[in-house]
């Protein structure tokens, strides 16, 4: 491990602390907005199964969100919000 490497992990480190702390720093936060998902497939009149299995999503992953032992990653976020938006247009998509 180079010198130069080093001191870059360490004040990397040191920054991210000092963000978690709160205090300004140089670090940039990207906010991943979620749609509430049981929501969004409740104002579709959707059971969990026909929801999932519409938009091609796991079971098993749609309601670990549900309950709220996972989150859905970016991917998943922009899917959920892409349905909320456009459902009939999305189901039709996936049809092809």
């Amino acid at each position: 491990m180079s010198t130069t490497f080093g001191q870059d992990l360490i004040a990397s480190l040191t920054e991210a602390v000092d963000h978690a702390k709160g205090n300004k720093t140089g670090a940039r936060e990207h906010l991943v907005e979620v749609p509430d998902v049981r929501s969004l497939r409740e104002q579709l009149a959707m059971s969990q199964q026909a929801f999932a299995s519409a938009y091609r999503i796991p079971l098993a992953t749609l309601k670990g969100w549900e309950q709220g032992r996972r989150q859905p990653d970016a991917t998943a976020a922009a899917f959920l919000s892409v349905i909320a938006r456009l459902p009939k247009e999305t189901l039709a998509a996936l049809k092809n």
